[in-house]
């Protein structure tokens, strides 16, 4: 449900706000539209955001978590406080496994 990337950065940026979909989509860096799109889309499945769209023109749209998605908070903070604390650590593993890999295929 929450176990890809995008999902936890969303759901990080809306913990303290709503958010429209321009404003999630310049604080979710590297996220392309369409997968913004997907990502919201399936939270709101989910029942862990809200989608509220406003009858101005150009239509706004506004996203906030539910209460459901609101106890998601704790164990999404302290993942991305693991991810930040082990980052130096996973990335030197990747770089190890790629040279190594790399080598055995002769590339």
């Amino acid at each position: 449900m929450i176990g890809d990337k995008w999902s936890i950065l969303v759901i990080g940026q809306l913990r303290d706000q709503t958010l429209r979909f321009s404003e999630l989509h310049r604080a979710v860096t590297g996220i392309s539209q369409r997968m913004l799109t997907l990502t919201l889309r399936q939270l709101e499945r989910d029942g862990l955001l809200t989608r509220t769209v406003h009858p101005d023109v150009p239509p706004r749209v506004d996203y906030a978590l539910t209460p459901l998605g609101t106890t998601l908070l704790d164990s999404v903070t302290a993942l991305g406080e693991w991810a930040t604390t082990h980052r130096h650590e996973i990335n030197d593993n990747r770089h190890r496994y790629d040279v190594t890999h790399q080598a055995i295929r002769g590339t």
